[in-house]
Order: structure tokens, then sequence, then C-alpha cells
């Protein structure tokens, strides 16, 4: 809701053409899945603050989109891994014994835990430069041109109507139930019921108002090609910045294989 006003900012990646920023971050993406050890994962995170600083965004910002979703579900999965009796090796956090055998933290698990920590934590930054740096409508824009399914396109941009639809329909009805209501509740037991009855009633309504909003846009000519009002130009920054992917990409394959040997 808030990336359209980081994306109306005067910065470096503002500056770039949808298409340019799609191939050269999706590239670099590409090329954090196969790198193999942890320090250059490091260096390519440092390139994203970098471009986050130069596209006027609050490395706050960036921190708490990545880091708040990395110790849930990437910390949850890699955490047994650590452990010696999943990854057998060297201990060097033992945590006592355990049917006769050391158990501890082992140097292999956490090397494993932190690649993959930080693989997930640098694919989503650059992701999440892409989306605070360019308006949605020309997100799919691009990725249309670049020969994307039509299908695609289409359940994204309806995905992210839906999400606007699905929190109108919520407060509409709050809202509503605020209004008929005489005595307020004196414990939460009465916020819970209200959620839980009114669950199908929500899914029902938001997929009526998502149907209706699908068929105004095929009546205005909608036909899964997303249209923008600014034509998309090739500059002088496209060419910065496609020249700096391929320099972060090639280098970051070219230490990971001299690392490995």
């Amino acid at each position: 809701m808030f990336a359209d006003d980081i994306a109306a900012r005067d910065g470096f990646l503002q500056r770039a053409d949808p298409r340019a920023k799609i191939l050269v971050l999706g590239a670099i993406l590409i090329t954090t899945a196969f790198v193999r050890h942890v320090p250059i994962l490091v260096g390519v995170y440092g390139i994203t603050l970098i471009l986050a600083r130069t596209s006027c965004i609050s490395l706050g910002v960036v921190a708490k989109r990545v880091w708040l979703f990395v110790p849930i579900f990437t910390g949850v999965v890699v955490l047994p891994a650590t452990f010696s009796f999943v990854t057998p090796g060297r201990i060097v956090v033992p945590l006592g014994t355990w049917l006769g055998s050391d158990v501890g933290l082992t140097s292999q698990g956490l090397t494993s835990a932190g690649l993959t920590v930080m693989r997930v934590a640098t694919s989503i930054s650059l992701v999440v430069l892409l989306t605070m740096t360019t308006p949605w409508a020309r997100v799919l824009g691009a990725l249309r041109t670049l020969l994307v399914p039509r299908m695609v396109v289409l359940v994204a941009g309806m995905a992210y109507r839906y999400i606007f639809l699905l929190l109108g329909a919520v407060t509409d009805m709050f809202t509503s139930r605020k209004a008929r209501t005489v005595v307020g509740a004196r414990d939460a037991r009465g916020g819970r019921v209200f959620a839980a009855a009114s669950a199908g009633a929500l899914f029902g309504k938001a997929h009526a108002s998502s149907e209706e909003v699908h068929q105004a846009m095929v009546a205005r000519g909608y036909r899964g090609n997303p249209r923008t009002l600014d034509r998309a130009r090739l500059g002088l920054v496209d060419v910065v910045l496609a020249a700096g992917g391929v320099v972060v990409a090639a280098a970051a394959c070219g230490a990971d294989r001299m690392l490995g040997e």
C-alpha cells in the first residue's frame, strides 16, 4: 500500500525501465541461488542495501520487510540442521549428551544454515527492491512485454486487487457490527465468535466482489494485457544497471568458484 509513494521518488531504480529491472535483478536472484559461500552472499546483500540507499529507500524499511520474515520462517526450517544428530560434524556449541553421544551445534550445520538464511535474505531483498521502486501496473506490463504468459499476469493482477477487496469487505462488516451494537463487548469472546461466524460470509462477499470487478474490467476493454500511461523507454540508467548487474553476477560466480577450489 505504501510502495507507490516510494516508487514516485527520484531514485536510481525508480528511473530505470521496469523491464531492465526485472531482467537484471532476476539475473542476480538466479546467481544467488547457485552461490555456495556465505561471504559472497553477504557481499551481494550489501549491494542490495546500496541500491536501496541510492533509490531513496530507508535501510530500516528494507530490513523490516526482510528480517521479520527470515527468522520466523527460514529460521524454523534450518534450525534442526544445525544439530549434530541431523548434520554430523565438528561440534562447536556443545549441548550435553544424549544416549551416550555428544549433542550440540556443528560447524557444518551452522554453515549450511547461514548459507540458507543469507540466500533467502538476499533473494527477498531483491524482490523488495523491485516491488518498492516500480508501480504494480508497470511490473505487470513489463512481465507481459517479457512474454510471461497472459494467465500468469492476469492472476497476479487479480490477486493484488483482491487484497483491497478483502480489506474493504472486512472494514464494512466491522463497521456494520459496531453500528448495530448497543452495549460494548465485556470480553474477547464476543470478538472471536464474530470472527468465526463471519469468515464464510466474508469469503463469499469478497468472491462476489472480485467477480464484479473482473467483469467491469472486461467491459472496459481489459484482455489480460496491462496498460500504463507512461511509455517504457530504455535509457542511460538502464545501461548502467545492466552493466552493473553483469559485473555483480560474474564477480559472484567467479569468487564462488575460486573459494570452491
